[in-house]
């Protein structure tokens, strides 16, 4: 018997010119990639697709939990505004307004008001312009804060120490006597440790089953996440057929590019189907997000209010390389139920707004729905409809997310198992 002849041990540098010309969407390009060469990040760099990136063993494992879950590391648990505005009794020189607090953080254990304005942090005063500048370096470079809010005629203090949260990704709204459900991004792990931002959405959807009220889905500036999160939440809101078609490139067995298809296709029997509903999105609406504006006014029949939506069609897939890098690669094309793609192109508002705020939205309503809005609105209720100047500071960072698939691939040079 003669002894089978072994394949060498690639470089990195070799297993990921490898990896990208088995997987890489944009096949015209692989003949002018570089096979030798000593940087990785070069070799990525040199595609024109700005979404497939290279993580190193260093940085591989937190780029993991950024795109597949909420976490922020060293947080109080609160997002803010800062409102340059007069209050009802006078003009406020304090600016700068909590317009979110997480349940399960520090913030929300010590019973922080939302809406409440923070007069001072660690003792020095929020006043004015400056607010938002001393405040954010307060609370970058501090383990423990100490805040004095003022809510309702009444001065509280807090001492606050930063920690690991993990970050909600449904937010609720009451604006104009309309619900405002904002959803942020599209993500595995949040504060629902096991259903992510879907099992957020529908334990309120759940929640609120009877609910006869129009309501509006809030997309804004949400850049996606994973695949396996948009498209079951678009299904809360449909009640049967095509959801998205998902057409991709992968590796096959004997190591050769493959071309292939899935379709997903929604069940009946979820709290959100039938019920009244406006979506709201602008051009910062990307990705796994626009899988869920599209399927749900393709097949859900609730309309969008905004403009035209980022248009980014294309997805990713993560592969675990040699080295313990973390390759993200565009393999992933997606389509509409109705076949339709809208990469580069966005997805068409059935409402078209110059100004993507709230108002947009309750406007789609009236005009659907009646009148529903309340004749006057107070100063909260103004700066979350984005009628008074302000600035919105969360307290969630995440990077450009995507239609990312969320399984993590391995994959063995020369050949896939």
């Amino acid at each position: 018997m003669e002894p089978v002849e072994s394949t060498p041990k690639p470089t990195a540098y070799e297993f990921n010119y490898w990896l990208i010309n088995l997987t890489y969407l944009y096949e015209d390009e692989l003949k002018n990639l570089p096979e030798h060469g000593d940087s990785i990040q070069e070799l990525y760099q040199s595609l024109s697709d700005r979404y497939t990136r290279y993580y190193p063993p260093s940085k591989s494992e937190a780029a993991e939990q950024q795109m597949n879950t909420s976490v922020v590391e060293g947080d109080l648990g609160m997002e803010y505004m800062t409102v340059y505005t007069d209050i009802e009794s006078g003009p406020s020189p304090y600016p700068i307004l909590i317009s979110r607090v997480y349940a399960e953080s520090p913030a929300g254990r010590a019973g922080v008001p939302r809406y409440g304005r923070i007069l001072y942090a660690n003792g020095i005063e929020l006043a004015d312009e400056n607010a938002k500048i001393v405040y954010d370096s307060i609370v970058d470079y501090s383990e423990v804060v100490s805040l004095d809010v003022f809510y309702n005629d009444s001065v509280y203090h807090f001492e606050l120490t930063k920690e690991t949260v993990y970050a909600p990704t449904v937010f609720l709204d009451t604006v104009s006597g309309i619900t405002f459900v904002t959803i942020t991004e599209f993500k595995g792990s949040t504060v629902d440790r096991d259903a992510g931002t879907y099992g957020e959405l529908k334990a309120y959807l759940d929640s609120t089953a009877g609910e006869k009220s129009p309501r509006v889905l809030d997309l804004r500036n949400n850049p996606g996440g994973l695949i396996s999160q948009c498209l079951p939440a678009a299904d809360l809101f449909v009640k049967q057929g095509l959801l998205s078609e998902r057409r991709f490139i992968n590796p096959s067995p004997d190591g050769k590019r493959t071309h292939g298809s899935v379709k997903y296709n929604a069940k009946s029997g979820d709290s959100g189907e039938g019920k009244k509903f406006v979506m709201l999105a602008n051009r910062a609406s990307a990705s796994c997000a626009e899988i869920f504006i599209a399927a749900v006014k393709e097949q859900g029949n609730i309309p969008l209010a905004g403009e035209n939506t980022f248009g980014k069609g294309i997805g990713q897939s993560q592969w675990k390389t040699m080295e313990d890098g973390l390759a993200v690669i565009t393999n992933l094309e997606f389509y509409t139920p109705k076949g339709n793609s809208y990469h580069n192109k966005g997805v068409e508002p059935d409402f078209m707004c110059e100004t993507v705020s709230r108002s947009c939205a309750i406007n789609a309503i009236e005009t659907l729905y009646g009148n529903t809005a309340k004749a006057s609105l107070t100063v909260v209720e103004q700066a979350l409809l984005g009628d008074v100047p302000t600035i919105s500071a969360a307290a969630t960072k995440f990077n450009v997310g995507g239609a990312v698939d969320p399984e993590i691939h391995f994959v063995n040079y020369p050949h896939s198992p």
